[in-house]
């Protein structure tokens, strides 16, 4: 099976306006909203090509229960660590021009973390994890590491998508 994961789910509020006029009333041409994070981006499009997976990571709060009936309506099964912080919101302006307002997103416990472990370590030869995106800033910047050797030494293999120093 293959697993994705994201430390740092985000619901994408996406609205577009012809332009923002700071300080003044603005009015939305349209919105949407969608679960966001590379780990589960990766999943909805496998789901797309007919392959199963399973994305994992942290959910908390309606944004958290948001995102995980938003999956289980694309018939993607679901394996989060629940939180007890609200999952973050991330606001994309489409306008002219694009800009992003990224959420920092919940703080997680080392309860959490343990959990998260515990799923990992369940994994066998016959699995494959993704793990990709951003590191909460809670959680050690080493975590990405510490996920590889779980999986290093159960056979499992994986790919890793993050940005710098990650």
């Amino acid at each position: 099976m293959i697993y994705t994961l994201t430390l740092n789910p985000s619901i994408d509020y996406i609205v577009e306006l012809s332009e923002v006029k700071l300080g003044e009333l603005n009015r939305t041409q349209n919105e949407a909203k969608f679960p966001g994070g590379k780990g589960i981006n990766v999943s909805r499009l496998l789901k797309r090509m007919g392959i199963e997976s399973i994305p994992t990571g942290f959910l908390g709060g309606f944004t958290g229960r948001y995102i995980e009936d938003y999956l289980q309506k694309e018939d993607i099964q679901t394996d989060f660590v629940q939180v007890a912080e609200d999952t973050r919101i991330n606001i994309k302006l489409k306008t002219k021009t694009e800009t992003e307002i990224n959420a920092k997103g919940p703080a997680i416990q080392e309860e959490d973390l343990t959990e998260l472990k515990r799923k990992i370590s369940q994994l066998s030869a016959n699995d494959h994890l993704v793990l990709a995106g951003s590191v909460p800033s809670s959680m050690p910047a080493t975590i990405y590491e510490e996920l590889v050797k779980i999986c290093s030494a159960n056979g499992v293999t994986f790919t890793v998508d993050a940005e710098g120093d990650l």
